[in-house]
């Protein structure tokens, strides 16, 4: 069974809600489905996954949630090789912060994308502003990035 590892960064649990959300519907077509919160590079180096869903909500200017900053500056001073990686994000965001709308996602994309990761289909951003529970967004467009990226089995 191929093995999908949700990476998680979160403020007020919001990206965790969405992780939780959506993880049956990756169980549904056949993966092992494992959650983590807070994350170190190992978590993909050691034990890589087939695939990796990516939620991060962003804080502050655009920045990183406090629990996710470690696995960030890991990856940046300790630079693996992602080539092998390929992955999903959905980031978390609220659009009347202007320019620092999903800044975090948007920043983690470019670093896996440095890293040699490759990223499948389009980023999903979900605003605040317009969404008020974030896995009304996610469920959707978790089945539609399953089907045309064929990671069902």
């Amino acid at each position: 069974m191929p093995k999908l590892k949700i990476i998680v960064g979160t403020v007020y649990g919001g990206a965790l809600d969405v992780a939780e959300q959506v993880s049956p519907v990756f169980e549904q077509a056949g993966y092992d489905v494992v959650i983590i919160e807070q994350p170190s590079v190992n978590d993909l180096i050691d034990e890589p996954p087939d695939l990796a869903l990516f939620c991060v909500s962003t804080t502050g200017s655009g920045d990183f949630p406090g629990d996710f900053v470690p696995f960030v500056r890991q990856l940046k001073s300790q630079p693996p090789s992602l080539a092998s990686l390929r992955y999903g994000l959905i980031a978390l965001g609220d659009s009347s912060y202007g320019d620092t709308f999903c800044g975090s996602g948007r920043a983690l994309d470019e670093i896996l994308a440095d890293l040699g990761a490759q990223r499948l289909g389009e980023r999903l951003e979900i605003d605040a502003m317009e969404t008020f529970m974030a896995d009304d967004a996610a469920l959707p467009w978790v089945e539609s990035w399953i089907e045309s990226q064929g990671l069902g089995t």
